[in-house]
């Protein structure tokens, strides 16, 4: 199963409206959703059940034995983040480094699971659809990020391809995404921010042996930031494989929760449909982006 990844660098660059449409385009039957942080996907998919939700538990936090407690004050003093107040432990600060468990003289702080989250699976009509969505303030995004693309593999049906909506950004969750993937598309935009995070996504997928290809929203807003990116990405060898114009039509399908595909004689729905057969017929078939340098 080809996975297809799309990324974006830095939020509101069009990435999760393009992964929408790419699902519809493609008929896929198995996609993911991993920006844990706010995910949004399941907005424009039809006719989802509800899903099966399951804790998440991506690390440990210390948990003080008050029976055993002698309320020596020695935790409250070693602890870097101010967690431990008169012998209660504040869950959002603990960052559970442990240092207290082996400093308690009388053994009365343990370690303990802390959910950091909850998986969520849709499986209906032979789609699955996996996703998360992380407890405010916690750590742990990369491992919830894999957890989700390790359930979507362990569940999908039958499916020669997997679309996964990426996280913004090039941190942990944007990492863990990359893990796996056969084609990286990144979806940027003609400002200022936008071509600065655009370089910064492909260096993040370089280093991982990952040469991505280029998609460029709203195309039109700034023709001469457009011709930057191209220049840019032709000097390093990364292909720009479509553009597609600004078109009030995508506020339209965002309101009603649907996808730029499915409003097929719109502009931006012409362009993403040409993008997404670009894919299908030249890089799916060719392994293209793995390994290319």
């Amino acid at each position: 199963m080809k996975q297809i990844l799309i990324l974006s660098g830095k939020g509101g660059t069009g990435k999760t409206t393009v992964a929408g449409a790419f699902i519809e385009l493609s008929k896929s039957l198995a996609f993911a959703d991993c920006d844990v942080d706010a995910p949004n996907l399941h907005l424009i998919i039809d006719k989802l059940s509800e899903p099966k939700k399951t804790d998440y538990y991506g690390f440990q936090k210390a948990v003080i034995k008050n029976l055993k407690c002698t309320n020596c004050g020695l935790c409250e003093k070693i602890c870097r983040f101010t967690a431990i107040k008169n012998k209660f432990i504040n869950i959002h600060k603990c960052e559970g480094c442990g240092l207290c468990v082996e400093i308690c003289p009388v053994k009365a702080i343990v370690m303990s699971d802390y959910s950091s989250g909850s998986l969520m699976l849709y499986k209906n009509d032979g789609k699955v659809f996996s996703t998360a969505q992380l407890k405010m303030g916690n750590g742990a995004s990369g491992k919830l990020v894999a957890a989700v693309k390790k359930q979507l593999s362990d569940n999908f049906i039958d499916s020669k391809i997997s679309i996964i909506d990426g996280s913004p950004g090039i941190g942990c969750p944007v990492i863990a995404s990359v893990s796996g993937a056969d084609i990286v598309v990144i979806v940027t935009e003609p400002t200022v921010s936008g071509i600065h995070d655009m370089k910064r996504i492909i260096d993040t997928a370089r280093h991982f042996n990952i040469n991505p290809v280029v998609c460029i929203n709203k195309f039109d807003i700034n023709e001469e930031n457009t011709k930057e990116i191209e220049r840019y990405c032709d000097s390093i060898n990364i292909d720009v494989i479509g553009k597609i114009p600004f078109d009030p039509m995508v506020v339209k399908a965002v309101n009603n929760c649907k996808s730029i595909s499915q409003y097929p004689e719109s502009p931006a729905g012409k362009a993403v449909k040409e993008i997404w057969n670009f894919i299908d017929k030249k890089l799916i078939k060719a392994n293209f982006c793995k390994n290319k340098n």
